[in-house]
């Protein structure tokens, strides 16, 4: 799942970052709201993590421009603030949930999952490509009613191909969708990965449905 960290305070935007980046998410930051506004709009997130007093432009701000142009990924918001008032403004100015500062990483945690499983206003639960089905809350797949164990970054991967089923996704944009912006390894760490998801998404089942279109990309299609 891709997240937005629009975050002020750099060393706590950097250890929420760590946090997330361990549990499977790919994490985006930007330190004030005019540049987090500018790659929220130009790219496409599961969640927005957005502090409230931000230099440039406050989260209100983005948050209301957001809605505004109709881009419904869930918002949290996060402030130094208490009470019910600046509680209220967030969530007027479009917000889908709050937690004020200082926060349990835990219950951060627990509510990005919830906000994700909630979705945006066309987002599904769950997505399934044929009986393969993902639930990107609970980092959970499944084929028929076979559990399938994957680590978050498989998971990343294929929830990646699964919102494109039944298209060719290049390399690059695997890339830009498990991984984040920062990341200058080498690429064909997605081979290695897509490798890994045939072993335990198609051989144990005798399926065929992660697929190689040579020099484009992968294809993820039901069986």
């Amino acid at each position: 799942m891709r997240v937005l960290l629009v975050e002020d305070e750099r060393r706590l935007a950097e250890l929420v970052k760590g946090g997330l980046t361990g549990e499977g998410f790919a994490v985006d930051l930007a330190y004030d709201g005019r540049d987090g506004l500018w790659m929220a709009m130009e790219n496409a997130y599961d969640v927005i993590v957005l502090d409230v007093m931000l230099p440039r432009l406050n989260g209100y701000a983005v948050c209301a421009r957001l809605r505004d142009a109709a881009v419904w990924t869930p918002i949290m918001m996060l402030t130094a603030k208490d009470g019910v008032y600046d509680e209220a403004e967030a969530l007027d100015n479009g917000a889908d949930d709050y937690l004020a500062k200082p926060f349990s990483y835990v219950v951060l945690l627990a509510r990005l999952r919830a906000l994700v499983r909630r979705g945006g206003r066309e987002r599904p639960v769950s997505i399934s490509v044929g009986d393969l089905v993902l639930d990107p809350a609970g980092l959970r797949c499944r084929r028929g009613e076979s559990e399938i164990a994957l680590t978050p970054k498989e998971f990343a991967v294929l929830h990646a191909l699964a919102r494109r089923a039944g298209e060719v996704v290049s390399k690059s944009e695997l890339l830009g969708q498990a991984w984040d912006f920062s990341y200058d390894g080498d690429p064909n760490i997605v081979e290695v990965y897509v490798s890994a998801l045939r072993r335990k998404i198609d051989v144990p089942f005798g399926r065929t449905t992660l697929v190689t279109v040579r020099g484009a990309g992968y294809r993820l299609e039901a069986a």
